[in-house]
């Protein structure tokens, strides 16, 4: 009785082989290639892990204790903000003179910083007036001023905290009206550690620089 099966010739043999060969070898490269991507995905999480358990500095506005409140009513401390670059005013909502230029040099370093670099950035505007600005009239100075976006933050303390950080950044202030403050026109920028890296000072002064160093402090948490 004949056998139906069929013995593969030599050439058959070795294109088989060839095949199989093949499939080894686009298999062993998408292997590397899954490596490589799990590899860097690895590097950039242990560069935010590194960044957000970094230990505080001494020069650290991270070391401060003080309880703030954001435009949302949430209780927040400043290390809650380690992690983006933070650049910080301090204003109060009721002035008439002196904020309203510091509020559109703040919005214009804003809508000049590059794209790739914006959600590492953190706008902060900080109230002398924690009397008047609650959070609620800071929500509505956010919104009034189309400063509501995720990258904005409004903040506002007791007046002794509020002292307190004044004196970090350099800026002085002064009630010289129920309504009405004397201050200094300061713009600050900090390095993801909340170290002092640069200060704008003036009203509608030129931000190349500001931008500049705000530019290179986010590009090193990437």
């Amino acid at each position: 009785m004949k056998s139906n099966s069929h013995s593969p010739s030599l050439s058959e043999q070795a294109n088989l082989l060839k095949v199989k060969t093949e499939k080894s070898r686009y298999k062993t490269l998408f292997l590397g290639f899954l490596l490589i991507l799990l590899s860097l995905q690895s590097c950039v999480n242990k560069s935010k892990a590194e960044t957000i358990d970094k230990p505080i500095s001494d020069l650290s506005i991270y070391n401060l204790p003080s309880k703030w409140t954001n435009e949302e009513g949430e209780d927040i401390e400043m290390k809650d903000l380690k992690g983006k670059v933070l650049v910080m005013v301090m204003i109060y909502t009721s002035c008439k003179s002196a904020c309203p230029r510091l509020v559109a040099d703040m919005r214009n370093i804003e809508q000049r910083l590059p794209n790739n670099i914006k959600d590492n950035v953190n706008l902060v505007l900080v109230s002398i007036d924690p009397t008047v600005d609650t959070a609620k009239r800071l929500k509505a100075f956010a919104i009034e001023n189309k400063m509501d976006g995720a990258q904005w933050v409004f903040l506002r303390s007791s007046e002794e905290n509020t002292r307190e950080f004044a004196a970090v950044l350099a800026v002085n202030y002064k009630k010289i009206a129920p309504l009405e403050f004397s201050h200094s026109n300061i713009i600050s920028v900090f390095n993801a550690d909340g170290e002092l890296a640069y200060q704008q000072e003036g009203l509608g002064v030129n931000s190349d620089q500001t931008i500049q160093k705000i530019t290179e402090e986010a590009q090193k948490i990437n």
